[in-house]
């Protein structure tokens, strides 16, 4: 009984393994970001739109509400395969640049994800003032515009330097279920992170 129930589940494992390196993924793409690639010493750019594009990830609408670029260091990466959200975006990587890469203030932090959102803490005095850290770190939901961007981005590890182009999008479910990027660096808390439809991811 136990060999059977071992073996039952390395099958649901691997089946499961399987599925996720041939999850299906229906893109109706956007046109490409025309923004250019940063590294992790420059800020985020970000092009607002008023008429972005409409376009569909599988049974999913997505408008297109900025066109973004960010170069950044891997702090953590997350992989989810439960809930709604992971349908869309199956990875989370806690991201950071400029000050937020100085290895003398990252030895001082501690990381952390779960529940889609990214933690720090630090011991003794803060290395950064703590709007420092805000504001060049955060947590990022990202979309695979393809499944070949899929496959890049569960490989992605932390500590690697990653460039990452697409457009920060609201979601729209056929039932009315909305999911909605933050626009801003500057936000924290719940709503404050980024929903990134990914068109093209460098692992550096």
């Amino acid at each position: 009984m136990t060999k059977w129930l071992a073996a039952a589940a390395l099958a649901i494992f691997l089946g499961f393994q399987y599925w996720k390196s041939h999850r299906p993924i229906r893109v109706d793409p956007p046109p490409p970001v025309v923004l250019r690639s940063l590294d992790a010493s420059e800020d985020p750019l970000q092009k607002d739109l008023t008429a972005g594009p409409v376009f569909r990830f599988n049974s999913y609408k997505l408008t297109a509400l900025a066109e973004f670029s960010v170069g950044a260091l891997v702090l953590l990466a997350e992989h989810y395969s439960t809930g709604r959200e992971s349908d869309l975006a199956p990875v989370d990587l806690a991201l950071a640049w400029g000050p937020m890469t100085n290895p003398r203030v990252l030895e001082r932090m501690t990381f952390s994800q779960s529940n889609r959102f990214y933690y720090w803490r630090y011991d003794g005095e803060l290395p950064l003032p703590r709007r420092d850290i805000e504001i060049h770190s955060a947590n990022m939901h990202l979309i695979p515009g393809s499944r070949e961007l899929y496959r890049k981005m569960m490989d992605v590890k932390s500590g690697e330097r990653v460039q990452i182009l697409g457009y920060l999008v609201q979601v729209e479910a056929e039932d009315g279920w909305r999911w909605r990027s933050s626009l801003t660096r500057e936000d924290t808390g719940g709503g404050a992170c980024e929903l990134v439809f990914v068109t093209e991811l460098n692992r550096l």
